[in-house]
């Protein structure tokens, strides 16, 4: 057969890492090898969230030095004792200078053995306030507490005046549906690629195409393909690969809808 009769490969989709810690010292030693893995399985973009005051400025400058990396601020809730009063004003303040592309990662813990709620919930409180004041979106940690998420958001704006993505969602259908009429999507990882996890399995096949979208957590939560490993943006096509099986979808098509479902909420541009 004359090899120029062969029909073109299909061009390789972009993808969008909703939710990287691409900064963490679990890349110190390999950052741009795994830069250049990312890009190479079409991840063009990654949204890198902050999770203590200390570490925005060494994130800032990890993002400054990769194309297509972008910062988000936040204060943790399993990360309480590191937080302080003053770094919510220190974020007020960080936001207003330089606009990052979302406030977090921030949200509730219940998982966590003696979670101070009341005091996690005063952070989050705040940094929807944050978030609303400055017109940015939020990215929310919710482990087993999505009703409790919620009723916080309810609180703060709802739909008029927030939107956000709760990450690695575990909720059900439900909470899902009344996360979308408050202007929130739900994002989805590794964990989806296990046979235990038929609850989202559901919850992808009833999500509509634009109410979801792709993360890693690097370095953290890898599929069942890298269990026990380190987890990298590289290995989002397998969670993109999982959501269209689930689905009955091609992969271009999850992709080409999750990717311009997370360029809306964060304002991204087209990659370069």
């Amino acid at each position: 057969m004359n090899p120029s009769a062969l029909p073109a490969a299909a061009p390789q989709p972009e993808l969008v890492d909703s939710h990287s810690h691409f900064d963490v010292g679990e890349f110190d030693a390999d950052r741009d090898a795994a830069y250049a893995r990312a890009r190479a399985a079409g991840v063009v973009q990654q949204v890198v969230p902050g999770v203590i005051a200390r570490s925005w400025d060494a994130l800032d400058a990890v993002v400054a030095r990769y194309p297509g990396l972008y910062a988000a601020w936040g204060l943790h809730p399993c990360y309480l004792a590191e937080h302080r009063p003053a770094h919510l004003a220190e974020l007020r303040a960080r936001v207003a200078a330089r606009r990052p592309v979302a406030i977090g990662e921030c949200g509730l813990d219940a998982f966590l053995p003696q979670p101070d709620l009341p005091a996690q919930e005063t952070y989050f409180l705040e940094q929807l306030r944050i978030a609303r004041d400055a017109g940015l979106p939020v990215i929310v940690h919710a482990r087993r507490a999505v009703d409790a998420v919620l009723k916080c958001i309810r609180r703060i704006g709802g739909r008029e005046g927030l939107s956000g993505v709760v990450h690695s969602f575990a909720g059900s259908i439900e909470q899902a549906e009344r996360l979308r009429e408050h202007g929130f999507l739900v994002s989805l990882g590794g964990p989806l690629s296990y046979e235990r996890a038929q609850r989202l399995h559901r919850l992808v096949r009833a999500l509509p195409a634009d109410g979801l979208l792709l993360e890693t957590d690097a370095p953290d939560q890898p599929g069942v393909q890298h269990r026990g490993e380190r987890n990298e943006p590289a290995y989002l096509p397998e969670v993109l690969a999982t959501v269209a099986a689930l689905r009955g979808e091609s992969p271009a098509a999850v992709a080409a809808a999750s990717t311009a479902a997370a360029r809306r909420l964060f304002g991204l541009p087209a990659a370069a």
